[in-house]
């Protein structure tokens, strides 16, 4: 939203990161998703070391517990919910903060980043019509930054459908006004931590606000930054008229990470969803972020959860590699 001439420091920054966006690795141009992820390991379509897990798959168990189960599953990494560790992550302490990124590397695991960023907070609103709560919010957006920096992770993933939901009366074009208001607030503490914020579509079921993927980039094109990308999750790809490697495809200029679960909100290969040609799509766009099973319906238990969805993942991996 900043013009140079709104804010010449601000725009040269930009410019550096879009410049680090533009590195050049063995003579290719690196796309956004490859430039954000932190995983280099794998060969191409083989996404054995780009596999994570949301930590609130496993509910109330300590985190070493679940952590060295994710780990003995295959898992590399973790995405933390901020609500598992406080319902307001400035409350953290700086000791606490060490401990959780302790843990995680005591069990072999990186911290990707943050989702369900608002859950369980007060005050803050993505689309609010009032200033002080998108000023509160974007200010909030910057502790959660400097969170996520601290246990080692540089992605924060907005889902928070209650906390971006459009008020009665109000227009899709003030809500990506609004939103867009707030994350150019926060942009400045997105880049001292070095933190990507990845806006995430979710169903129409459950939002009102950026409830497709040409929705959430509508905002991201409206912040016009190289700190604001798009994250994809199945299911909630799985409500729209295009099929899912149809949207991957459609943006995956601006994929920086990837969620799989089953369009009945366990893990993938708990449902009837094929994953075999949603891998290979992300094969073909050479993705190379990270592939988080977050699952929302935990009735098969966390045991079978992180051990099936991961297992089933690389059967159809081997599927594609036949």
């Amino acid at each position: 939203m900043n013009t140079p001439d709104q804010n010449t420091e601000h725009w040269l920054n930009r410019r550096q990161f879009s410049a680090g966006i533009a590195s050049m690795v063995g003579g290719a141009m690196l796309s956004p998703n490859q430039a954000f992820s932190q995983t280099k390991k794998s060969p191409l379509g083989i996404f054995d070391q780009q596999f994570s897990i949301c930590n609130e798959t496993f509910r109330d168990w300590p985190f070493d517990k679940a952590f060295a189960f994710a780990a003995e599953c295959g898992y590399k990494a973790l995405e933390v919910a901020p609500f598992t560790v406080a319902h307001d992550v400035r409350d953290v302490t700086a000791a606490q903060r060490k401990k959780v990124k302790a843990q995680a590397e005591a069990a072999g695991l990186e911290i990707m980043g943050l989702h369900w960023l608002l859950s369980k907070t007060k005050g803050f609103h993505l689309t609010s019509a009032d200033r002080e709560v998108r000023k509160r919010t974007a200010a909030y957006l910057g502790d959660l930054a400097r969170f996520c920096a601290d246990l080692g992770g540089d992605k924060l993933i907005f889902g928070s459908p209650k906390q971006r939901n459009l008020a009665e009366g109000m227009t899709k074009k003030q809500g990506v006004q609004y939103a867009a208001e707030v994350v150019d607030e926060a942009l400045p503490a997105l880049e001292k931590a070095g933190v990507v914020l990845a806006f995430e579509p979710l169903s129409p079921k459950i939002t009102n606000f950026m409830d497709t993927a040409a929705g959430a980039v509508e905002v991201i094109e409206k912040v016009n930054d190289p700190r604001c990308r798009l994250i994809l999750d199945c299911l909630a790809m799985s409500t729209e008229k295009k099929s899912i490697p149809e949207i991957v495809r459609q943006h995956k200029d601006l994929l920086v990470h990837f969620q799989v679960n089953d369009p009945n909100a366990q893990g993938p290969g708990f449902g009837d969803l094929d994953f075999v040609p949603i891998l290979q799509v992300l094969q073909e766009i050479q993705y190379q972020g990270w592939i988080s099973v977050e699952v929302f319906n935990y009735k098969a238990g966390p045991e079978r959860l992180a051990k099936e969805s991961i297992e089933y993942l690389k059967e159809c991996q081997a599927k594609i590699h036949a």
